[in-house]
């Protein structure tokens, strides 16, 4: 079973950076990984995927991570992304935001990353999220924190808004989400904290770190087939089986 590691930021203006966080990757034999630039970068060119692409042998994919100040900053913000190529997601305590990203195609993640952003995870959003067949994000980045209080807390809300999102049967995925290089995990160490900490079955957990994330592709990959109507709904050309 081949498993993700499904954010990982990386400063564009910083490619010695990036080739160490690579590096330091490969090293792990993490061998599919998602990037997400900081910098508030709006899209990822071509030449600089490609520049990245030859670091290592490591399966690249990219991700836009949008954290709109207001409802009217998000719809102004999305506009860029109409038939876009990699994965978007959004993350706000804003519940209005929650709600329009839930309800917009191009949105594939509402990300409840954030120690203080998973406190407002509700059915309502996951209800809405799972009628789109986007994708609900949780991160175990904060578990590491060495404030023990902190750690504590954002353990008791993970594990809370995890087992709502396994009981409403929503897509989602975890992703370590580290910034220091060296408390980076390979997935299988990640799934182990999921199964012990987090009460997720082993199998499901595997799966979060794999399938769940393959479909994830898989769904921003259809955006750019013209022939695919809507998810499930794909029309045939002449020939096709």
């Amino acid at each position: 079973m081949s498993y993700f590691e499904s954010r990982l930021k990386i400063n564009i203006n910083d490619f010695a950076e990036i080739e160490r966080k690579l590096k330091f990757c490969q090293e792990l034999r993490i061998t599919n990984l998602i990037l997400e630039p900081k910098n508030d970068v709006v899209k990822l060119n071509s030449e600089l995927k490609q520049r990245i692409s030859k670091i290592s042998t490591i399966n690249l994919y990219y991700r836009i991570n949008l954290r709109p100040n207001s409802l009217n900053d998000l719809k102004k913000r999305i506009q860029h992304y109409n038939n876009f190529s990699d994965i978007i997601s959004v993350e706000s305590m804003d519940k209005n935001i929650q709600i329009q990203a839930a309800k917009d195609s191009r949105v594939d993640i509402i990300s409840f990353s954030d120690q203080n952003v998973i406190k407002t995870i509700s059915p309502g959003i996951i209800s809405l999220t799972k009628q789109n067949r986007s994708f609900i994000e949780f991160s175990l980045a904060p578990i590491m924190a060495r404030n023990q209080i902190i750690q504590s807390k954002y353990l008791r809300s993970l594990y809370r808004a995890v087992q709502l999102a396994v009981q409403l049967k929503v897509n989602y995925i975890i992703s370590g989400n580290f910034d220091d290089l060296f408390k980076l995990r390979h997935p299988r160490a990640l799934i182990s904290v999921c199964h012990t900490l987090l009460g997720i079955p082993l199998l499901s957990a595997k799966k979060v770190f794999s399938e769940n994330v393959l479909t994830l592709i898989n769904r921003v990959q259809a955006r750019q087939d013209k022939n695919i109507i809507e998810s499930g709904v794909k029309l045939l050309n002449e020939g096709e089986l």
